[in-house]
């Protein structure tokens, strides 16, 4: 009863995170199961909010079986992210933190989720993408890092 509480509670004590959906690109098999859907790697795009023409894309693995299927199961942690300058990079929602969450997605039905995170590299005028799992309790240090250079003439504006 007393671990069901202090759960309770640190549930309730987690701040809200934004979270996105992404569109997704594809998906390729990775192990047949009889039961359920297959073991797959998905491969989703994402937008950068806050950076008009940055998309980023992340694959990873997504458990299959009765498991998956019905949304209990855990997916690993192994995440790869790539983005690039899919248009005209663009700061219309003002300056930007030194280093913010952009994207959050679910990878368990409790506590578990793959991460985006945005760091400005001022001095080299480039948006870092750096991505990871975490759990409530414990997290993953696997992770996967892209980086989108931003031309010269279009400076980064960051919040003092």
């Amino acid at each position: 009863m007393r671990h069901r509480a202090w759960l309770l509670a640190a549930v309730l004590a987690c701040p809200t995170w934004a979270a996105a959906s992404g569109e997704k690109i594809g998906d390729v098999d990775t192990a047949f199961k009889w039961l359920g859907r297959d073991h797959d790697i998905v491969v989703e795009a994402y937008d950068d909010p806050h950076v008009q023409g940055v998309s980023c894309y992340v694959s990873r693995a997504r458990t299959g079986g009765i498991k998956g299927s019905l949304g209990l199961a855990e997916d690993r942690s192994e995440a790869s992210i790539a983005c690039a300058a899919t248009g005209p990079v663009q700061f219309a929602a003002g300056p930007l933190p030194q280093q913010q969450e952009v994207f959050s997605e679910r990878t368990s039905i409790l506590f578990k989720r793959l991460r985006v995170v945005r760091i400005v590299d001022a001095k080299r005028n480039a948006l870092v993408y750096l991505t990871y799992s975490e759990k409530l309790i414990e997290g993953s240090p696997q992770n996967s890092v892209a980086v989108v250079p931003v031309p010269a003439q279009t400076p980064i504006p960051l919040k003092k």
